[in-house]
C-alpha cells in the first residue's frame, strides 16, 4: 500500500513528526539559551553593582526554572538525535565547558566575594558561554578557539 499523506499512518508521516519533534526541541532549547544567558548577563551585572532585586525571591527562583528547562531540552535533543559525548567531541567540550560556566556563575554570583573576582569570573563565565555557543554552531570542540591552532 502507497504511504498516503492524508493518514496518520505512513512511513512519510512519521518522518515528518520525528522532524517536527526535533524542530520544537532545538527551537525550546535555543529560546532557553537565549533567557539563560541573557539572565545571567543581566543578573552578573545587577548583582556587581549592588542592585536589591537580585536577593529577591523570583530572582533567584526563576534562573533555575530556566536552567532546568535548558538542561533537560539539551538531553532531549542528544536523545534524540542519538549523540553520546564520549563519541561525540563537540557535544564533550560543551559539557565540559557547562561544568565551567557553572562554576565561574557561581563565583561571579556569590556575594561575600570580593568585586574584583566576581567581575572576572562573571566576565569569564559569559566568555565561555559564548565560546559553548561557537562550539554547537561549528560543531567544532575547539569552537572560536580553532583560529588560534
Amino acid at each position: 500500500m502507497a504511504d498516503d499523506p492524508t493518514t496518520a499512518t505512513g512511513p512519510r508521516h512519521w518522518a515528518r513528526l520525528r522532524r517536527m519533534e526535533y524542530l520544537a526541541l532545538k527551537h525550546l532549547h535555543l529560546g532557553a539559551v537565549a533567557l539563560s544567558a541573557t539572565g545571567f548577563a543581566v543578573r552578573g551585572l545587577a548583582s556587581l553593582t549592588g542592585a536589591a532585586w537580585v536577593r529577591s525571591r523570583p530572582a533567584k527562583i526563576v534562573p533555575h526554572v530556566v536552567d532546568t528547562v535548558l538542561l533537560l531540552s539539551a538531553i532531549a535533543l542528544a536523545t534524540t538525535l542519538q549523540l553520546n559525548p564520549a563519541s561525540t567531541p563537540w557535544l564533550l567540550a560543551k559539557v565540559i565547558g557547562l561544568v565551567l560556566y557553572i562554576g565561574l556563575g557561581v563565583v561571579a554570583m556569590r556575594a561575600k566575594l570580593s568585586q574584583p573576582l566576581r567581575a572576572s569570573a562573571w566576565v569569564a563565565a559569559l566568555l565561555v558561554l559564548g565560546w559553548m555557543a561557537s562550539v554547537a554552531v561549528s560543531k567544532n570542540p575547539a569552537g572560536f578557539l580553532h583560529a588560534l591552532f
